[in-house]
């Protein structure tokens, strides 16, 4: 994705995103002269006051971690304004859920490693281009890169999306008892769950997409609970990935983003008590109980 961006360059990225995204943006792109600027995206109207001018505006939404919620459609307007192509990572949805394309973003990347396969088992990811002059150019990309999947991996995504509409409603149907369970315990500070009526992002999620998702942040209110949570499950297993079968527990201060520095995570919440739950197509019953015996040890 990258490729269309040259030094001298500006990408408007969302503030929050996956660690992995903002290690590969800051780490080993930015040195060749390509400016990235994280941006708050999720007031859109305040973005187009403020976010002055660039050629790429990148964003996750629901964002990874914090669940921010984005407005696609007035982002799209944007970015046609700027002259600048709109790409959206909509891993945490998948196409089940939320398309962005419809909605006016120019490209769509997925990493097929979660929801598309969903069964943990391959590494990859998707470019789905709106204009068949991108999607010439990103087939250039592969061919003189090698920037593709073995036949293997190719094969366990194309079996996984078969069936990811039978899976994505059980996620989002566990997710939603799990999330209602976390924010009536006490020992819970605080969830992030785009499915709760009163999240800031709520109304304008349920515009651009037909369901929240099984993704859950919840925060523990420090590093020590959640060093003596984590232990303690047996169900969900401790994890980096998502979009699984299984359910997946994961600390991002330590984990996914574990490249942001201290001052950045503060500034965005990820606390050291924070987790983030993808919730798998177990019982629902068990998952829950597995949860409620590890917040015993907090």
């Amino acid at each position: 994705m990258l490729s269309f961006v040259k030094p001298g360059q500006r990408v408007v990225v969302s503030d929050n995103v996956y660690g992995g995204t903002h290690r590969l943006f800051t780490k080993l792109i930015a040195p060749y002269g390509v400016t990235f600027d994280f941006l708050d995206l999720s007031d859109a109207a305040a973005f187009e006051k403020t976010g002055g001018d660039f050629d790429l505006l990148w964003l996750e939404t629901p964002t990874n971690p914090m669940m921010k919620i984005c407005d696609i459609r007035a982002l799209a307007v944007i970015a046609r304004q700027k002259n600048a192509r709109l790409v959206v990572d909509n891993t945490f949805m998948s196409p089940f859920f939320q398309r962005p394309l419809s909605l006016g973003a120019d490209i769509v990347v997925h990493s097929t490693t979660k929801f598309l396969n969903g069964h943990s088992d391959s590494i990859g990811g998707v470019a789905v281009c709106k204009s068949a002059d991108d999607s010439k150019w990103l087939k250039f990309v592969q061919n003189a890169q090698g920037a593709i999947l073995s036949p293997l991996d190719s094969f366990l995504v194309m079996r996984g999306t078969k069936t990811l509409a039978v899976r994505m409603p059980r996620h989002e149907e566990n997710a939603r008892v799990v999330a209602h369970f976390l924010r009536g315990e006490k020992k819970v500070q605080r969830v992030f769950w785009p499915g709760f009526e009163d999240h800031p992002g709520h109304a304008i999620h349920q515009g651009q997409a037909s369901g929240f998702g099984a993704l859950i942040s919840f925060d523990l209110g420090s590093l020590a609970a959640a060093q003596r949570f984590a232990p303690k499950l047996r169900v969900c297993s401790l994890g980096e990935s998502l979009g699984g079968v299984e359910t997946l527990m994961c600390h991002p201060a330590k984990m996914t983003h574990a490249g942001y520095s201290q001052p950045e995570r503060d500034h965005l919440g990820i606390t050291d008590g924070l987790m983030r739950i993808s919730v798998g197509i177990e019982d629902a019953a068990d998952i829950v109980k597995d949860l409620e015996t590890a917040l015993a040890a907090v």
